[in-house]
C-alpha cells in the first residue's frame, strides 16, 4: 500500500465528514433562529437590504440545511446550494480587503475559512452521502 486508505469505512467516514461540515452550520443557524430577532436587528445594522428576509435565509440554509445534509436528504444538491450560500456571506460578511488592522485579520481568517468549507461541500457534492444517509447514494 503506497498510502493509507479507508475504502473499505468509506461510508463511516463520509457520515462522520457530513457531521463534522454541519457542526458550525447547525450551531449557528440555531442560534439565528432562537434568537430570531436578534439576528434581524444585526442584518439591519450591517445593511442587508430585507433584514427579515436575510435572517430567514440565514436560518434555512445555515440550520435547515444543515440538518438535511447531517441526515443525508437530498444532500448532493442542497451540498451545492449551501456552497453557493458560504460564498455569498463570504463575499458579504468577511470583505476583509476593505478593512485594516486586526479587523482585516479576523475576517481574513472568517474569508478563508468560508472557502475552505465551500471545497468541502463540492467534496461532498461530487461523492453523494455514503449509504448511512436518508440519499443512501
Amino acid at each position: 500500500m503506497r498510502y493509507f486508505s479507508l475504502e473499505q469505512r468509506k461510508d463511516e467516514v463520509f457520515l462522520v465528514a457530513r457531521l463534522l461540515l454541519m457542526v458550525l452550520f447547525v450551531y449557528f443557524g440555531w442560534q439565528k433562529l432562537t434568537g430570531f430577532s436578534g439576528t434581524a436587528a444585526y442584518m439591519t445594522s450591517a445593511g442587508v437590504p430585507a433584514p427579515t428576509l436575510a435572517a430567514i435565509i440565514a436560518v434555512v440554509m445555515e440550520f435547515v440545511a444543515g440538518i438535511a445534509i447531517v441526515v443525508g436528504f437530498y444532500t448532493r444538491p442542497i451540498a451545492l446550494l449551501l456552497a453557493l450560500y458560504t460564498l455569498g456571506t463570504a463575499l458579504i460578511g468577511h470583505h476583509y480587503w476593505t478593512m485594516t488592522g486586526m479587523e482585516q485579520y479576523a475576517n481574513m481568517i472568517n474569508f478563508y475559512k468560508n472557502i475552505s468549507i465551500i471545497g468541502g461541500l463540492l467534496l461532498l457534492c461530487a461523492t453523494g452521502p455514503g449509504k448511512y444517509s436518508l440519499d443512501r447514494k
